[in-house]
């Protein structure tokens, strides 16, 4: 008889395949994580990712604990522990961000990209973005406007995309 490795790779599973399986089994184990605490984390990050693909719709927060299979309460406390911040201030963020690139790369008019991002009202959006990159939307644009672009676009992106949660917390020290 095969050991189970062996007949795994007899039956055309990959030795990578077999080695993420093995890892995860032993992260998970080594790190403190319960299978349970694994599967739910696995979730949440579904939701996320539900955020990040869906950002401009109209989201609540009990279509996305539905998503990970949690109330919403649950919900609300497992992603913030988890990702730093409530996903109500993830998805302000996540359309924060596509706004910041739109008004760095587009003209569109403020109102056409509060819209484009899932905004409702211009207001809010000038409100929530003024907290989040601390000035407003026609400043940034301003400001960016004025910048000699000598940096690669992944650095820029980076040094310009607004910090919430945990990020926060360890930029300030």
């Amino acid at each position: 008889m095969l050991d189970p490795p062996a007949e795994l790779l007899a039956n055309g599973v990959t030795e990578h395949a077999i080695t993420q399986q093995l890892l995860r089994r032993v992260g998970s184990r080594l790190a403190g994580v319960s299978r349970d605490q694994e599967d739910t984390n696995r979730r949440l990050l579904r939701a996320r990712d539900r955020i990040d693909r869906k950002y401009a719709e109209p989201l609540d927060v009990t279509q996305l604990a539905a998503v990970a299979y949690l109330t919403r309460s649950h919900f609300i406390r497992e992603f913030k522990r988890v990702f730093g911040e409530t996903p109500y201030r993830y998805l302000q963020r996540r359309r924060v961000e596509r706004a910041m690139f739109l008004l760095r790369h587009t003209d569109r008019s403020v109102t056409d990209v509060c819209t484009a991002v899932g905004f409702t009202c211009l207001g809010t959006f000038s409100r929530t973005f003024s907290q989040i990159v601390g000035q407003s939307p026609s400043v940034y644009r301003a400001a960016v406007a004025e910048e000699n672009r000598v940096a690669p676009t992944s650095f820029a992106m980076r040094w310009s995309r607004p910090v919430g949660g945990r990020e926060k917390e360890e930029r300030n020290g």
